[in-house]
């Protein structure tokens, strides 16, 4: 499964949620975005989140953009949906 990510780095919190339109998460992260901290931050927080290991999250765009689209191995949409709504 494919997923759109904007990514906060340097946020005084780690923190997932979804934008207005809801096809968009938002994450923010504590990590600075130098030597890709904040990419390893957002793959160890969607790991633990979505109780994956973190070999099965890889960044397939922007690996050095805030707009990220990640690739999530073993995971439906539905099974998203309900790990990460409120």
């Amino acid at each position: 499964m494919r997923i759109t990510v904007r990514v906060i780095p340097r946020s005084s919190r780690n923190a997932i949620e979804w934008e207005r339109t809801g096809e968009t998460l938002k994450v923010y992260l504590t990590a600075p975005p130098v030597d890709g901290a904040a990419n390893e931050a957002l793959i160890s927080l969607l790991a633990k989140r979505l109780a994956v290991p973190r070999r099965a999250i890889n960044i397939v765009r922007g690996a050095t953009s805030r707009q990220k689209t990640l690739e999530i191995a073993g995971l439906s949409e539905e099974m998203l949906e309900r790990l990460l709504r409120p």
